[in-house]
């Protein structure tokens, strides 16, 4: 029994293409990883700032405002690197790095396979199905 395929490969696609572009697409979804664990790294600095800020109030009410004032000056508010808060990676890391990967991503598609995204994973699918089986279906 032939199946619908997922996706079908465009014409003149070879299989060395497609599992270059499958490379590819691994290594763009990585970097999107990197992206996610970058903007939680941005989250949870921030948010430890501003428990940071909190202790010391709570610091400063127990009276303890030495310890305090010495947190507050040196810590809360400081730079996560050299001149830059968390914000300021992730927006270079979205402009620069991610932005022009996305680019170059985009284009080998569209160059090399009519813009087909996940060529590679659609055929893993195709061959992976049971013809005729509930949950084995091409598309919803």
């Amino acid at each position: 029994m032939t199946q619908e395929p997922v996706r079908p490969r465009p014409p003149g696609v070879d299989d060395a293409t497609v599992e270059a572009l499958g490379k590819l697409s691994e290594a763009f979804e990585t970097a999107e990883h990197a992206r996610g664990l970058l903007y939680g790294f941005h989250r949870l600095t921030g948010a430890a700032d501003i428990a940071l800020g909190e202790a010391v109030s709570k610091l400063r009410d127990a009276g303890h405002a030495e310890i305090a004032d010495r947190i507050d000056e040196e810590l809360v508010g400081r730079n996560v690197i050299q001149g830059r808060w968390t914000f300021q990676l992730v927006e270079e890391y979205d402009d620069g790095y991610f932005a022009l990967f996305r680019e170059l991503e985009r284009a080998a598609r569209d160059e090399l396979a009519d813009g087909a995204r996940h060529l590679l994973e659609a055929e893993m699918k195709d061959a992976n199905r049971s013809a005729g089986r509930p949950g084995h279906e091409a598309h919803p």
